[in-house]
């Protein structure tokens, strides 16, 4: 259950004319109230055919009548008005049930306390199932104003208690990090303009787009310019930046002039402070040389780069270090908008959808130390600026690790307590699950199709007995076993050890909540044997070679074990 506090108005008639109205879209039916500040009742305009709405304006605005006709400067937001709405899951609510919420919600906003005679007046209009509309006028009948300081905030808790109290959908509590909802203004005219999205909503999609091409802030500013975004700075006399604010062409307003917002309006997260402490990471930590070695693309380097974040999303909560992962939440959302930009053109929407959920994941009231994942966040840039575009078996093993990553942020959140983040990364992991499903199809299929002989893959099913007994029955009846056994043959081809990589694949993931354990561990496996197994003799070789002096030929094989026999004198004296 949601109550929304709207910004206080001046216009009570008004207000009346919209909730006995028939709606914008003829979605208003038998509009009537449910419960009043009147013990006695009030002429009903949608019950009583001799009742008006400018006549039961003229009672709710009596108090503040009263107050402007003294000395004094009149009042003029007066309005407090406050829908609350169910869940779509919810059971059907009577009447009398609505009247009580109301009554507990004015109570608990402070407009018209229990047992106060001379509290606010207000009604509850009810014009569908799902919902009723509060309107109050915030003059008490003593002529003081109510304390409505946070009033939208005890709202919330005091719904909270109903939804326990009635056997309603629970709803995650507020930590004030939401971004806000659009309001009625806003998508009607989005509607009127015919745009799916309000100015807010395409904004910041816009802005979180361009945040894994930026370094800095001023390159933001340059690449949201590039991609159409009105951006307007605001400069301190020694030409600091001091705040910004972006608008979306054709967003005019009265005057014509274009409509600016700025970006702590847009989203909490989005505010210049904010983005300057998130684009001023320190650079990437540096990898081990035999890493750098290896040659890769920007979509294999962005996996082994989550690796980093499953690593420490997975410790043990005594060691947690909040602020860390925090802030690689928040880069592994930059990855996945640098992926829904980059991903193969029938994934997008899937990826987009999942950016969007993810984001309210990205934001908490624990402040991120952003220098601890400047690695994420060069991985999301690598793919922002990637030329090449993925292939299918890359980019699903790319997908398996985001999946994996936002179901780790989802049990993070949960433990931490955070319900709305959680829940978000949960949404996401629903689409990202739905993208990897699409991609990997045809690989799967292919795999399926070379599957080894029945003597190997024999073999290999008892390599996963050994290797992971626990699963080994699950792994063994899924449908992806077969190309599994595909990719455990490949890689022994290529010198690795099944057993090996079964048992790290299986560490490296619990396989307890996993569809499909084969699948989970086909995505890792193929991601760690994408480079032939490490070969202590080739290495030596080659680190001989590079200490040959430039005039010899480099060695380009193991030299024998045996100590190479001297050279001949013609051959010496040629060398000459």
């Amino acid at each position: 259950m949601i109550p929304s506090v709207k910004k206080p108005g001046g216009n009570t008639r008004g207000l009346l004319a919209y909730l006995y109205g028939p709606g914008w879209h003829d979605e208003h039916h038998d509009p009537h109230i449910v419960a009043s500040f009147s013990p006695r009742g009030l002429p009903d305009p949608g019950r009583d055919p001799d009742a008006t709405l400018t006549a039961l304006g003229q009672v709710l605005d009596a108090p503040v009548r009263l107050r402007n006709e003294g000395f004094g400067k009149p009042v003029t937001d007066h309005v407090w008005h406050c829908p609350v709405r169910a869940a779509p899951d919810d059971r059907y609510l009577s009447d009398a049930e609505w009247g009580e919420i109301a009554r507990r919600i004015v109570h608990a906003a402070g407009i018209a306390p229990d047992g106060d005679p001379l509290a606010c007046r207000w009604i509850a209009v009810r014009h569908a199932d799902d919902h009723i509309h509060i309107l109050a006028t915030t003059v008490r009948e003593d002529g003081r104003r109510p304390k409505l300081h946070n009033c939208g905030m005890r709202a919330q808790a005091e719904a909270r208690l109903i939804e326990t109290e009635l056997g309603l959908h629970q709803v995650a509590p507020g930590d004030r990090t939401g971004e806000r909802r659009p309001t009625q203004a806003e998508m009607h005219k989005a509607d009127r303009l015919g745009w799916q999205q309000t100015s807010r909503q395409w904004l910041q999609e816009r802005i979180r787009a361009a945040i894994p091409h930026a370094a800095s802030v001023e390159e933001l500013f340059a690449y949201l310019e590039a991609d159409g975004v009105e951006v307007k700075v605001r400069r301190l006399p020694s030409g600091d930046l001091q705040g910004y604010s972006v608008g979306r062409p054709g967003d005019l307003k009265a005057d014509g002039t274009q409509l600016y917002i700025p970006g702590g309006k847009i989203a909490p997260d989005l505010t210049l402070p904010k983005l300057r402490d998130r684009l001023a990471g320190s650079a990437p930590e540096e990898q081990p040389t035999a890493r750098r070695n290896r040659p890769s693309t920007s979509w294999q380097r962005t996996t082994s780069a989550l690796d980093t974040l499953h690593d420490h999303l997975t410790q043990h909560p005594d060691t947690w270090d909040n602020a860390r992962a925090q802030a690689q939440i928040t880069a592994l959302g930059e990855i996945i908008d640098a992926t829904a930009q980059t991903g193969p053109a029938e994934l997008r929407n899937q990826l987009r959808s999942a950016s969007r959920e993810f984001a309210r994941a990205q934001r908490s009231r624990i402040r991120a130390d952003h220098h601890t994942a400047a690695g994420l966040r060069q991985a999301a840039r690598d793919i922002a600026h990637a030329g090449d575009g993925p292939d299918g078996s890359t980019f699903a093993v790319l997908l398996t690790a985001l999946v994996w990553s936002a179901i780790l942020a989802a049990r993070r959140h949960q433990a931490r307590g955070h319900r709305q983040q959680a829940e978000a990364a949960r949404t996401a992991v629903i689409h990202l699950q739905a993208a990897y499903d699409q991609a990997a199809a045809p690989h799967l299929a292919a795999l399926t199709h070379r599957q080894p002989t029945p003597d190997i893959t024999h073999t290999l099913a008892a390599q996963v007995r050994t290797a992971v007994p626990e699963h080994a029955d699950r792994i063994l009846t899924d449908p992806h076993w077969p190309a599994l056994a595909t990719v455990l043959t490949d890689a022994q081809t290529g010198g690795h050890s099944p057993h090996t990589l079964l048992a790290e694949a299986a560490a490296r993931r619990e396989l307890d909540s996993a569809h499909h354990p084969a699948q989970v561990l086909l995505g890792r496996i193929q991601h760690t044997t994408r480079n032939p197994a490490p070969n202590p003799r080739a290495e030596a070789a080659r680190l001989r070679s590079q200490a040959v002096s430039p005039g010899f030929p480099s060695v380009t094989a193991a030299p024998p074990i045996s100590s190479p026999p001297a050279p001949s004198p013609d051959r010496a004296r040629s060398h000459r």
